[in-house]
């Protein structure tokens, strides 16, 4: 049987909406209005802003089988994309386009097709909780899921919800398997369903936080400075920052919010017109202060500090790094 939009509708995670379109079902993490504020704003951002990064599916079922044909377009400056699909709690496989390619070291530029994809997973018999991450690197479509006819299917939700803000990192820069970035293991550890809001190459946007979702969040996380210390100048960074904290406070006074500071990167020690890195966690420390249900986590030794475990060599971990970046946050929640 073909699920069809009020299926999909119950068992997705992490989206803000799902439509039906001539090309199949497509998975929105943003809001509409935040969506048109990335349109009006930055165009390059609302493509970025299309990405399924931290949408899931979550279901029970008995069906031996699970057929995905899926289409896949640009959600980020990277061409490598997977579904993974778990059956109870452990990685069955995944569809993806890097199966033939060696991804090792700096893979980032990898040039590798998009387009239409599928595969037909065997789930094995029984009923079994089945959990499917879509791509964070693309804007994931799905034209067709199928599982055998007559099979049972049980949406499953989590208890709580986890909403995450942030630059590339958050996003899932350069995590080979979206599962594997640090918000979907944070999510996972939470038992907690994941709204990334995250963008590649983003500052402190007062605008982004001023907009509430239709949920009220049970974690909030906030992790930007890396691109604000190599792009803006630091009395524009304190007012986006300010004026960041103060609309999100204003959004969601009761959450708890943990500020994650920046990360290591391999020119930390360069001065841009900004000033020192270091300062970029002095002035956040500075304006997060005044808030009560807000905490701020040092980041730069999330991971440790070695090329091997960035997939850039420099600045975005790759799996091994993201589990580095889960296990250093694991403990303040």
């Amino acid at each position: 049987m073909d699920l069809d939009v009020k299926a999909f509708k119950e068992i997705t995670l992490g989206a803000d909406r799902v439509t039906e379109d001539i090309n199949g079902f497509n998975f929105h993490r943003f809001t509409c209005q935040q969506e048109e504020l990335y349109k009006k704003t930055n165009i390059d951002f609302y493509k970025k802003a299309l990405s399924t990064s931290g949408i899931m599916l979550s279901f029970k079922t008995d069906s031996d089988n699970l057929y995905m044909d899926v289409l896949v377009e640009p959600g980020s400056s990277r061409l490598y994309f997977s579904f993974d699909v778990f059956v109870n709690g452990k990685l069955l496989d995944s569809l993806k386009n890097f199966t033939d390619t060696d991804m090792v070291g700096n893979y980032v530029g990898k040039s590798l097709p998009l387009g239409e994809f599928s595969k037909n997973f065997i789930l094995g018999t029984g009923m079994k909780e089945v959990c499917i991450y879509l791509p964070w690197s693309v804007k994931a479509v799905i034209k067709k899921m199928t599982l055998d006819d007559n099979s049972t299917i049980i949406p499953i939700k989590h208890s709580r919800k986890l909403l995450c803000f942030g630059d590339s990192i958050t996003h899932g820069y350069d995590a080979l398997y979206p599962s594997n970035k640090y918000t979907s293991q944070l999510a996972k550890f939470l038992n907690a369903e994941e709204h990334n809001k995250a963008i590649g190459g983003e500052i402190f946007f007062p605008q982004l936080a001023a907009l509430k979702e239709n949920f009220v969040p049970d974690y909030i996380t906030v992790a930007y400075g890396t691109n604000d210390w190599s792009r803006c100048k630091e009395s524009d960074f304190i007012d986006n920052c300010y004026g960041f904290f103060k609309n999100l406070n204003t959004s969601y006074p009761n959450a708890r919010v943990f500020v994650f500071t920046p990360i290591w990167r391999k020119n930390h020690n360069d001065i841009t017109q900004f000033g020192s890195f270091d300062n970029v966690e002095k002035n956040i420390r500075n304006i997060v202060k005044e808030y009560d249900n807000m905490v701020v986590i040092q980041g730069i030794n999330f991971v440790e500090h070695k090329e091997t475990l960035f997939a850039d060599l420099c600045l975005h971990p790759n799996d091994e790094g993201f589990k580095q970046y889960f296990n250093s946050v694991m403990s303040k929640f």
